[in-house]
C-alpha cells in the first residue's frame, strides 16, 4: 500500500513538472519546413512570447505585451495551463498529508480520504492540461490543412507533447491515489484454529468474543445434587 502511494506521488510530481515546463516553453508551434521559403530561418511561438532563430544560432524573442490583442484560444490555453499548475500545487500538499508514511493527517481513515481528495485534484489538473494542449493543437492542425489559409502555417511544437505526457502522468497518479481509499477501508483479518480446522475471523468479531468471554464466569460450572436439600 505504501509503495503504491509513493509510486503515485512520483507520477504526479513528474506530471506537474512536465506541465510547468510545457507552460513556460516557447515551442508550442513552429514554422512548417514544407512551406518555409527560407529554410535557414524558423519561427516558434508559445503562450507568452514569439521567437525567431536561424541556423547560425541567433535567437530573438518578443513577449506578448498585452492580452487584449491575443487570440481567444491562446488566452484560453493560458488559463487552462495556469489552472493545471495551481491544482497540481494544492494536490501535492494534500498528497503529502494523506500518505501513510507521513505523521500528519489524523487516523488512517482520514488520511485515506485526504489521499483520495488529492487524487481527484491531480486528475482535474491533468484534464486541464490535456484540454489546453488539445485546443492549441486543434487550431494548428485546422490551419495547416485548410487550403484557404494563406498565412504562415505551423506544426506541432515539442511543448504540446510534453504537456500531454504530463497530463497523462497526473491522471494516472491521481487515479492510484483515488483507489487507495478502497485499500484502507478493508478491515484487517486474522486466523484462528478450532478443532483442528483453520478458519478466519475479523478483528471486530474477535474483540466482541473477547468481551463476551470477559463477562462469562471463568470457573468450572457448579453441579448440584438434586437430593442435597431433601
Amino acid at each position: 500500500m505504501l509503495g503504491i502511494q509513493i509510486l503515485a506521488l512520483i507520477f504526479c510530481f513528474g506530471g506537474i513538472g512536465a506541465v510547468i515546463a510545457a507552460t513556460a516553453s516557447n515551442e508550442w508551434k513552429v514554422t512548417s519546413r514544407a512551406t518555409s521559403v527560407i529554410t535557414a530561418t524558423w519561427v516558434f511561438q508559445g503562450l507568452w512570447m514569439n521567437c525567431a532563430g536561424n541556423a547560425l544560432g541567433a535567437f530573438h524573442c518578443r513577449p506578448h505585451f498585452t492580452i487584449f490583442r491575443l487570440e481567444g484560444y491562446i488566452q484560453a490555453c493560458r488559463g487552462l495551463m495556469i489552472a493545471a499548475v495551481s491544482l497540481g500545487f494544492f494536490g501535492s500538499i494534500f498528497a503529502m498529508v494523506g500518505m501513510k508514511c507521513t505523521k500528519v493527517g489524523g487516523s488512517d481513515q482520514t488520511k485515506a480520504k485526504v489521499a483520495c481528495l488529492a487524487g481527484m485534484i491531480f486528475i482535474l489538473s491533468g484534464l486541464c492540461s490535456m484540454t489546453g494542449c488539445s485546443l492549441y493543437a486543434n487550431r494548428i492542425t485546422s490551419e495547416f490543412f485548410d487550403p484557404t489559409f494563406i498565412a504562415q502555417k505551423y506544426e506541432l511544437g515539442a511543448a504540446l507533447f510534453i504537456g500531454w505526457a504530463g497530463a497523462s502522468l497526473c491522471i494516472i497518479g491521481g487515479s492510484i491515489f483515488c483507489f487507495s481509499i478502497a485499500e484502507n477501508s478493508k478491515s484487517p483479518r486474522m486466523g484462528y484454529t478450532y478443532n483442528g480446522a483453520t478458519s478466519v475471523m475479523s478483528s471486530r468479531t474477535k474483540v466482541h468474543n473477547s468481551a463476551a468471554d470477559f463477562k462469562s464466569p471463568k470457573g468450572p460450572p457448579k453441579h448440584f445434587d438434586k437430593n442435597a436439600y431433601v
